[in-house]
């Protein structure tokens, strides 16, 4: 190269290109631990108890402020309004939105009815002397509450056949379960029902009316001998073979049998309201929370008999 000719110098530009950065790792892993808590949340609830459930329930029902105060779960208000009524001081109005809260708490009587299942199940267990029985006790949840039900058997019937006479494993069976039901407050109801054989006799002198009564009235004097406070019954009805088992034959021997029923509060109100003519029998609860009543008011007999007669003759 000469000495007057210059170099010629090409200046390029350096790009730097700017970090990405890392936060979408982070944000994705975020994502992914918050995914894998739902589906554990998930896999535990489907494996939980029902007993287990309620009382998940119950904790999520329970107000913030009340729970760190460690406030009861069952009476701590979760109002904004102190009191919640008319009289912030006296709190009348948050009385009695507790008071109805705890009379409309089916959930309770439901536990209760199934831990007295468990210790029924337990008992028949562990003796010797009922544990061939437990296959003709029966025990199941109803709209009304837990039914105890004994059944007979062919090979081994609950009373002399024909007769209100009482076995011996079916006295042992009573006089074991009546100091259980004395445990609960709840009132019992006691019912007979028989198979279709008719007697000889037919319907006029002695039919399955009185025996299914007769074995009804029979298993509560075994069950008072037990121990069982008489002022827990409530009801003791024969119906006869009017209400065969489900998927049973009319003449099976499971149809003749007791059935023990241990009433939730509102079976125990429809049956004692039955003796007020002005009463109106509440109905359970609608899926919406919302209690329904009857609004049909019973007619006296007398003025209904009055009406007829009006009808009938013109007068």
């Amino acid at each position: 190269m000469s000495e007057g000719q210059r170099p010629i110098i090409i200046r390029r530009k350096k790009v730097v290109k700017g970090h990405h950065g890392g936060s979408w790792k982070i944000a994705l892993a975020d994502f992914m631990t918050a995914l894998m808590a739902l589906f554990l949340v998930m896999w535990i609830l489907s494996t939980a108890s029902e007993e287990e459930l309620e009382g998940v329930a119950e904790y999520f029902n329970t107000s913030l402020s009340a729970a760190m105060a460690g406030g009861d779960k069952t009476t701590a208000s979760d109002s904004a309004i102190p009191g919640g009524g008319p009289d912030p001081t006296h709190q009348d109005g948050e009385r009695m939105r507790i008071d109805r809260r705890s009379q409309t708490r089916p959930s309770d009587e439901r536990r209760t009815f199934r831990n007295l299942q468990s210790q029924l199940e337990s008992v028949i267990e562990e003796d010797p002397r009922l544990r061939d029985l437990k296959d003709q006790m029966r025990l199941d949840m109803t709209p009304e509450g837990l039914r105890i039900q004994l059944v007979d058997s062919e090979q081994r019937p609950m009373f002399e056949l024909g007769s209100d006479q009482v076995e011996p494993y079916m006295r042992d069976l009573l006089r074991t379960i009546a100091p259980l039901l004395n445990e609960l407050t709840n009132p019992i109801s006691i019912t007979g029902h028989t198979d279709s054989l008719q007697y000889a006799s037919g319907q006029e002198n002695y039919s399955n009316w009185e025996l299914s009564s007769d074995r009804a009235n029979a298993s509560r004097r075994e069950l008072i001998s037990g121990g069982l406070d008489p002022d827990k019954l409530l009801r003791i009805t024969g119906l006869g073979d009017r209400v065969p088992m489900t998927e049973s034959e009319p003449g099976d021997p499971v149809n003749r049998r007791i059935a023990i029923l241990v009433l939730d509060r509102r079976a125990k109100e429809r049956i004692q309201s039955q003796g007020d003519p002005g009463a109106t029998i509440g109905l359970p609860p609608s899926p919406a929370g919302e209690s329904l009543r009857s609004d049909i008011n019973m007619v006296p007999i007398q003025q209904f008999r009055q009406g007829l007669r009006e009808a009938t003759t013109g007068e």
